[in-house]
């Protein structure tokens, strides 16, 4: 019987640390509004205006509040010109990433991760193509999305800021709803209606924006700084 190479030496370990009960409770607000788009709402992106909004982060917490319920999770890394979630890696190895599926140099199964979260996988990036926009327009990418939604309760796309490129609106195309993230005071009015804007066009529905990086002292609540901390100075130099 002819063997299948896979992918994943040994599960990978994340740096996802224990979060403050503040943050937590934000992030089942952020799940419980996702669920209740819809059973139908099941392949997301999510996306921001520009980088070094803490978006990729968002995601690989939200990722895991999501799998706490029981769910199995599919987290891609959509990041093709420069990887966040790559640097989340603290322990195993794996030989396939995106850029080899997307290229036609392993299968969709051979590119998925399993990871120490119970009910997480993982696609991830790690190495950079020259053609980024090419390779996630291309009919591999629908094949994945359209193979993952049947083996997954959520299939969940951490994309470039749309602002800033044209990926995220690439990959809606194939999704069933989009999330934009949003840095409180370091975008503007005008930036974050340019990104609505760009994700509509696309035909994808926006299911709703995050406002990340929120000091709630300012608005009289006692745990915005643990989550300003904690979201505010882990992001930057990435674009």
């Amino acid at each position: 019987m002819e063997q299948v190479e896979v992918n994943l030496v040994e599960r990978i370990g994340l740096d996802m640390p224990e979060l403050p009960y503040e943050i937590n409770e934000e992030l089942k607000v952020l799940r419980t509004n996702l669920q209740f788009c819809g059973m139908d709402k099941k392949v997301i992106c999510v996306t921001s205006a520009v980088a070094s909004e803490g978006k990729s982060t968002t995601v690989l917490n939200l990722c895991r509040s999501i799998t706490e319920l029981g769910k199995k999770v599919l987290l891609i890394d959509a990041d093709l010109r420069r990887s966040v979630l790559r640097k989340k890696i603290t322990k195993g190895k794996f030989k396939y990433d995106l850029s080899h599926y997307l290229t036609g140099q392993c299968t969709a199964e051979q590119a998925v991760c399993k990871t120490t979260q119970n009910g997480l996988d993982v696609i991830f990036t790690v190495i950079i193509p020259p053609n980024p926009s090419e390779l996630l327009g291309n009919n591999l990418m629908k094949q994945l999305l359209a193979t993952m939604r049947q083996q997954y309760d959520y299939v969940i796309i951490d994309t470039p800021p749309l602002g800033m490129v044209v990926d995220a609106a690439v990959i809606a195309q194939h999704c069933d709803g989009s999330i934009i993230l949003i840095s409180a005071g370091d975008v503007s009015y005008r930036a974050a209606q340019d990104v609505v804007r760009k994700m509509e066009n696309t035909k994808c529905p926006v299911l709703g924006v995050v406002l990340n990086k929120v000091d709630h002292r300012k608005n009289g609540k006692y745990y915005g700084k643990y989550y300003g901390k904690y979201y505010g100075t882990k992001y930057s130099g990435y674009y």
